[in-house]
């Protein structure tokens, strides 16, 4: 992409404040924290119900970003930068990559339903590829940004583009529409997902109908339902299992691990086989079938590629490594697109200073061989990466290119040499082509764990983060509670996430929980909610907040500032409004306002106290008496002190159910990590944690054996039993066990029978047709953490905080 800045400013109608408007832009970007954005980079400061662009301006300008795309200009910026001002920064950029698009004409498949549109995406690429140079959308990125950021991956030597549309509500599609301007349409399964933000399901269907108003051809699944919505000037390419006069004739049949598709097509029926047996990815490769079809593929060469389809893993992990190591597991994709956020995701979570990336080699840019190394070159420069590993016959010609490169010539090469790489204290990226199993080089530098797994959701993190912020009034400040390890779900990673989106401060129970974000490199304040007075030579070593709640605990401190000459230090007072756990009480506020009147040595940040019932409808009265007396002794402590501190007192459920109570701040805890007390409520939130295990043996016992400790469990049927490794050692309650609780084996239900054991529990799996290997579920999106807390009648926190820490984190991005 090379166009002038005048060209731009023509283009979005935009208003110019600038000095040099034959400026040339070769890049896009609307993420701030991108090291790719450089001196020709156009940077479009999006703003959103809890996001705000502008807000990163001026950091920019600092790393020679000159061009931005804004509503309006920041205070103090006007002359340090080029601006084109327009009413909406978001729908500027979705024009821009509007005009982008039009300036390409070749075949453009449009894909959208609820469900199965990332999978026949890469499915098509694969099965595709073979033959065209594609564009088609990273990841699944098919929203409102993600499309147009999609798009204008665009070069001049693609020749067929894959773009998948997503929406939430009416009015979304017809500007997905002009974006991707699809020639050929699909319409995967439609199901209830977003069903909150239509009317009823028709409404979602001519909605979604809305991205083929142009197409030349649409195909899919013959409905009657879905029929009658289709305008009937649009050519369709149906198939269907039902209905002999659809275009297409499908049945289907089932071998082991296997199903056969048997194709009826222009008088011809012709099986072909696919390695899947569930309905999801059945219907999702006829969809990929019947376009090889209508592209006039012949059954020989469709079977041959389909026979070869494989699951898609669309996830960014973050996993740990031996020898302090950091993963980022992006093992089953390699094209420039993804490459690029990659390196982005690499950044946003980088926990050591040196970053290396072992890379394959990189297929369908559409460049040639020399122009796209030398991009990606330039792209591992900006990044600032300390070591390439090149893995590939194409790419290890070009180890000159990269700084500390090394090359192998595949990934056996690279097996042989590891014990020589010496991985440590790094961030590793690995990102390879799924035909280089670059998951045989994950498993080397893994940090070994047993097979459990608590699976994190960054992208729910931040859609829970955007539900609570939507709350709040816009001067409100949030300060986020990531103690207890992130109540369980891990507390580096999500303190990044919330550093980038601008929190105010953090909250940790201990010292050393703050300690150690700080010697991770967080930068956002950390307010330490349960200082012990020994630990307060190290708050004030590492720049930590003490919350202040005694006399004692107060002289304490002044006495250790006193000591290192430091002044104006920042402090939190807690006042006692009726939970009676810490707090300064009403009477002790002389000998409190004696000791800080004229103080110099420390400086109130804030004063806060705590809610007993904000969850509880039953004392809702109580819980107004606690924000009425800390309205009165807050507003009397800064009258007697002549300070206007931050003041707080609602958590995550005082958030919801008291609004007007919100004063300078608020403490977001649980709801962070998806857990509402409140039902309707819940129904917003995302599921952060997905605690995963696997069968590791499967025995059928005859009726009236028993299975576990103390024969607890006694076959009243011959049974099939699967043992997990998990246990109450890594946090599962002994009370789950005789048939308390449930775990969940390919979408059924296996109840946990007899005692739960320290590293193993049991279930019954009769019903459940499973292997040894399938994944087992514990908690997620069910059972839920909610629904398991009621079964052992305690909270979520309990839960979420009880899952050891020799559980396997892994943090992963959609």
């Amino acid at each position: 992409m090379t166009i002038a800045i005048r060209n731009i400013i023509s283009i979005l109608k935009a208003n110019w404040v600038g000095k040099n408007d034959v400026a040339v832009i070769d890049s896009i970007s609307i993420d701030s924290r991108s090291l790719q954005n450089d001196s020709n980079t156009l940077f479009f400061a999006i703003s959103g119900q809890n996001h705000n662009g502008h807000e990163y301006i001026e950091d920019l300008i600092s790393k020679n970003v000159e061009h931005f795309v804004v509503e309006y200009i920041p205070e103090n910026l006007k002359d340090k930068a080029n601006f084109l001002v327009v009413e909406n920064t978001l729908e500027a950029f979705q024009k821009f990559a509007t005009f982008y698009r039009s300036q390409f004409e070749f075949p453009v498949i449009g894909i959208t339903g609820s469900n199965g549109k990332t999978i026949v995406k890469e499915w098509l690429n694969f099965l595709l590829s073979p033959d065209y140079n594609i564009i088609r959308s990273p990841k699944s990125y098919n929203s409102q940004v993600g499309v147009p950021l999609s798009v204008l991956g665009i070069n001049e030597k693609h020749n067929l583009g894959i773009f998948e549309a997503g929406i939430s509500m009416i009015n979304e599609m017809e500007k997905l529409q002009k974006i991707i301007q699809p020639t050929i349409g699909i319409l995967t399964n439609i199901g209830s997902a977003h069903d909150e933000g239509f009317s009823d399901v028709g409404e979602k269907i001519k909605e979604k109908l809305k991205l083929f108003s142009n197409v030349n051809v649409l195909i899919v699944n013959k409905n009657k339902t879905i029929s009658c919505f289709i305008n009937p000037k649009t050519k369709q390419f149906t198939w269907s299992s039902d209905d002999k006069k659809a275009d297409v004739f499908i049945t289907t049949s089932k071998t082991e691990n296997k199903t056969i598709i048997q194709c009826t097509y222009l008088e011809d029926t012709f099986p072909v086989e696919i390695p899947f047996q569930d309905q999801a990815s059945i219907e999702n490769a006829i969809h990929c079938l019947v376009l090889m079809l209508y592209f006039g593929y012949n059954p020989t060469v469709i079977n041959a590629r389909m026979s070869e389809l494989y699951p898609i893993e669309m996830r960014l992990k973050i996993k740990t490594g031996s020898n302090n190591c950091t993963i980022i597991d992006d093992s089953y994709s390699s094209d420039f697109q993804s490459l690029k956020i990659a390196l982005d995701f690499l950044e946003h979570q980088k926990q050591h200073k040196k970053k290396t990336i072992i890379l394959s080699d990189i297929f369908q840019s559409g460049l040639t061989d020399e122009e796209l190394y030398s991009q990606v070159s330039l792209l591992i420069i900006s990044n600032k990466i300390s070591r390439v590993i090149a893995i590939g016959e194409t790419i290890s010609k070009f180890k000159r290119k990269f700084i500390n490169g090394i090359a192998f010539e595949n990934t056996n090469e690279f097996i042989d040499a590891f014990d020589t790489l010496d991985f440590q204290n790094e961030t590793i990226l690995i990102k390879g082509a799924r035909d280089f199993h670059f998951e045989q080089i994950v498993t080397l530098l893994e940090h070994k764990t047993h097979e459990t797994v608590l699976e994190i959701n960054l992208n729910a993190i931040t859609h829970n983060l955007n539900f609570y912020k939507s709350k709040l009034n816009p001067s409100t400040k949030l300060m986020v509670m990531i103690k207890a390890f992130g109540y369980g779900s891990g507390d580096f990673e999500i303190a990044k996430l919330l550093e980038h989106h601008k929190v105010n401060y953090l909250g940790v129970a201990f010292s050393d929980e703050g300690i150690a974000l700080k010697n991770a490199g967080i930068t956002i304040p950390i307010m330490v909610l349960n200082p012990e007075s020994t630990s307060f030579d190290a708050i004030i070593n590492h720049q930590l907040e003490p919350e202040i709640y005694s006399i004692k605990g107060l002289k304490a401190f002044i006495k250790i500032a006193e000591l290192k000459k430091i002044t104006h230090y920042p402090i939190h007072i807690k006042i006692d409004t009726g939970m009676h756990r810490l707090g300064f009480q009403e009477s002790d506020f002389p000998e409190l306002i004696e000791l800080l009147t004229n103080n110099e040595l420390v400086k109130i940040k804030s004063i806060l106290s705590h809610m007993a019932t904000s969850d509880s409808i039953e004392y809702k009265d109580f819980s107004i008496s606690q924000i009425q007396l800390f309205d009165k002794l807050s507003s009397e402590l800064k009258a007697a002190l002549k300070i206007n501190p931050i003041r707080h007192i609602l958590n995550t459920a005082g958030i919801s159910n008291f609004p007007d109570a919100q004063f300078d701040m608020v403490r977001l805890g649980i709801g962070l990590y998806g857990i509402s007390s409140d039902d309707d409520e819940q129904k917003y939130l995302q599921n952060v944690g997905t605690l995963k295990s696997l069968i590791s043996q499967i025995h059928t016992i005859p009726k009236g054996d028993s299975v576990g400790y103390g024969r607890r469990f006694i076959a009243k049927r011959e049974s099939k039993i699967a043992t997990i490794p998990i246990g109450y050692a890594d946090g599962i309650s002994r009370h789950l066990g005789n048939n308390v609780g449930y775990v969940l084996i390919n979408n059924k239900k296996a109840p946990i029978i007899g005692s739960v054991c320290m590293d193993m529990l049991m279930v019954d799996a009769t019903d459940v047709e499973c292997k040894e290997g399938n994944t087992v579920i514990i908690f997620g999106e069910q059972p839920t953490v909610k629904e398991i807390a009621k079964l052992l009648n305690t909270i979520p926190y309990e839960i979420l905080t009880s899952i050891s820490q020799r559980v396997k984190r892994i943090f992963y991005r959609e």
